[in-house]
């Protein structure tokens, strides 16, 4: 495959012959139509069907495993406890609690989650950041300890988001600092098998909770950036959901007493690199060969990856539309005040706060979605946590990974 021979070093990015048909070949391997403009260039169409679209991210999603499987075996022996076996719940004693990471074993459990049970898990997102755990403290492990619902993880806004600018009228010259009074949801994941009772709808509304807001401002209150030294304003107003593979059903029909926990805002037009990240290092080595510096880090920006790409595919010959890979991304918009647009509009100088307690909401979650999906699916009672680890490190011949790696 690419990502080994590019791993193995066997891609010359002095001597490039080749790469660009390589590169146009793994592409049509990991499942993209290839078609081709009226100047010639490649572009690229994505499949059809949900399943379709989760096989464009696994070779991404394998590579990114790849250098991670010993921190994976050292993470579950140590917090395999918190992932329950369906055996365990009770679904009429689910009782949610949230806890903001401020510890290193609460980001260890996280990340784990997250490369166990995420079918993009190479994205470590950019800016602020802010994260949290549900656990549900009615339903505990051999150990006692309390099991693993899910995990929310929060970013900085990006700056364009075609839907959510389409859906604002910013007042002139106040769009980056209206658009930082939002944030935008990096990671938001139920894992099994709360994901088949709809602990994915729980961890959405926990995103939309007054707590979540609380913890945003103690952290970033009078925090200077580190790129320009300025002061961002530490009120949310606003989170930004991304799906990962088009029609998102986590956050339809998502609402609570006086309105919606979420709203969908279209689609975004479906630029990224995913598609391309086994391709990554080689590219990098390709600009660093030709004196064309591939620093990221701060001050050199959040699209630092793009920017890379972009430069090695030009420099190979190929498009920069490439990078458009067409998989449909629908845009949700969690409003965390009742007056958002005329805030973010410049007609109210303040937001006006809608009152959502997490306690509240993890009570309307429990009656209104948990309790008759439990009535109506039981395929959660036999799931065995093994299962993630299973996925990881698969025994069939075409997923396996190598055994020494880690």
């Amino acid at each position: 495959m690419a990502g080994e021979m590019i791993l193995s070093g066997l891609l010359d990015p002095v001597d490039p012959v080749g790469v660009a048909d390589l590169i146009l070949d793994h592409l049509v391997r990991i499942g993209f139509i290839v078609d081709y403009d009226e100047l010639g260039r490649p572009v690229l169409r994505s499949p059809e069907g949900k399943e379709s679209l989760r096989a464009l991210h696994r070779e991404a999603r394998r590579l990114a495993l790849l250098p991670r499987l010993g921190w994976i075996r050292w993470a579950w022996m140590r917090f395999s406890a918190f992932f329950a076996r369906g055996e365990w719940i009770v679904p009429e004693r689910i009782r949610p609690v949230l806890v903001e990471i401020t510890e290193r074993w609460h980001a260890d459990l996280a990340r784990l989650a997250r490369l166990l049970w995420s079918s993009t898990p190479y994205s470590k997102g950019f800016g602020r950041r802010l994260g949290f755990l549900l656990l549900d403290e009615g339903n505990r492990g051999p150990l006692g300890n309390p099991l693993l619902i899910g995990i929310l993880l929060l970013q900085s806004p990006p700056i364009t988001l075609s839907p959510r600018d389409r859906f604002f009228q910013y007042p002139p010259g106040q769009k980056v600092d209206k658009i930082n009074t939002t944030a935008d949801v990096h990671s938001l994941m139920a894992v099994p098998p709360y994901n088949d009772l709809l602990g994915g709808k729980l961890v959405a509304y926990a995103a939309a909770s007054n707590e979540v807001r609380e913890a945003y401002r103690r952290k970033y209150a009078g925090r200077r950036t580190e790129i320009e030294g300025r002061v961002l304003p530490a009120d949310l107003v606003a989170l930004t959901a991304v799906s990962a593979f088009g029609r998102s059903s986590l956050y339809n029909r998502l609402r609570y007493r006086d309105g919606p926990i979420a709203i969908s805002l279209g689609y975004a037009a479906g630029y990224g690199v995913f598609h391309l990240e086994p391709f990554y290092p080689f590219f990098r080595a390709l600009l660093e060969s030709r004196g064309i510096s591939t620093r990221g880090g701060f001050g050199a920006g959040p699209r630092i990856k793009w920017q890379i790409c972009v430069r090695a595919l030009e420099a190979l010959g190929l498009s920069r539309t490439l990078i458009n890979h067409s998989v449909p991304r629908e845009v949700f918009l969690f409003p965390l005040a009742h007056n958002l647009k005329d805030f973010m509009e410049g007609r109210a100088e303040e937001p006006l706060y809608r009152d959502l307690p997490f306690r509240d909401l993890a009570a309307y979650w429990h009656e209104r979605w948990l309790l008759p999906r439990a009535e109506r699916v039981d395929r959660w009672r036999s799931w065995e946590p093994e299962g993630l680890l299973d996925q990881v490190f698969p025994t069939d011949a075409d997923g396996a990974f190598p055994s020494g790696q880690g």
